[in-house]
């Protein structure tokens, strides 16, 4: 484990300690949404119904061989902006979002994590670039959407306010009415990161591999951790005081 190593306990223990309101990325620290659903197939798949409408030159080659579809449908929403054809293309996604939660694997602890902060008395919230409706299918099938609804705030219409763009993270502090020093924010990817500091948010980092880790630190992250576990300890024992 890189737990301890690569984080200060304390540091781990102050940000968990100072948290009212902690705010989840799904993909990632909730679930693996596209552990049997491959996420790079979809992006290609989105780019080929592109080419397919005679939209080829539409994307860059970097944005057609991304492998994100959040990256693809960025790219579309920055040139056509509001139209059909990304409202399409939005749909296409959430369709195979869907397909992918049936097969979602949750993050290991993150299930007795949620109903555990739940029961101490922190309130959830969802912060994610995912559509809401699959966050909300994916929870019920694990028995959490009560532990966070009605705070699901994911993929809206207005495809500029996708993260690293702060605007779920505010929807999540204004519908809770947490101060952003006392929320904490747990996420795997740089655009989390962004989206957290800039809405003045704590960040807690999590990478399930050494990829992922680099990827978070060389983007500003401090405190990481390779596993759920150790928060899960802490806010055991928070509850216990």
């Amino acid at each position: 484990m890189t737990t301890e190593t690569e984080t200060e306990p304390n540091d781990l223990r102050n940000l968990v300690e100072g948290a009212r309101v902690v705010l989840w990325d799904f993909d990632g620290p909730v679930c693996r949404l596209f552990a049997g659903h491959s996420a790079e197939r979809v992006a290609r798949d989105l780019v080929e119904w592109l080419e397919g409408q005679g939209l080829h030159g539409l994307l860059a080659e970097s944005e057609r061989e991304s492998l994100d579809p959040h990256a693809v449908l960025r790219a579309v929403d920055r040139r056509h902006p509001g139209s059909d054809l990304v409202t399409e293309l939005e749909e296409r996604l959430t369709q195979e979002e869907l397909k992918a939660a049936a097969s979602a694997r949750p993050t290991p602890y993150a299930d007795p994590l949620v109903r555990t902060w739940t029961a101490v008395g922190a309130r959830l919230a969802i912060t994610t670039n995912n559509s809401p409706q699959v966050v909300k299918e994916y929870l019920t099938s694990r028995g959490l959407l009560e532990c966070f609804a009605p705070h699901v705030y994911g993929r809206t219409q207005e495809l500029r306010h996708l993260k690293p763009h702060p605007h779920c993270v505010h929807r999540a502090l204004n519908a809770t009415g947490a101060a952003p020093s006392t929320a904490l924010m747990i996420g795997d990817t740089p655009s989390d990161y962004q989206a957290a500091r800039a809405a003045g948010v704590p960040f807690l980092g999590y990478a399930r591999n050494e990829r992922k880790n680099k990827v978070l630190r060389d983007a500003g992250a401090e405190t990481i951790v390779d596993s759920l576990e150790p928060v899960l300890k802490l806010v055991r024992e928070s509850g216990q005081a």
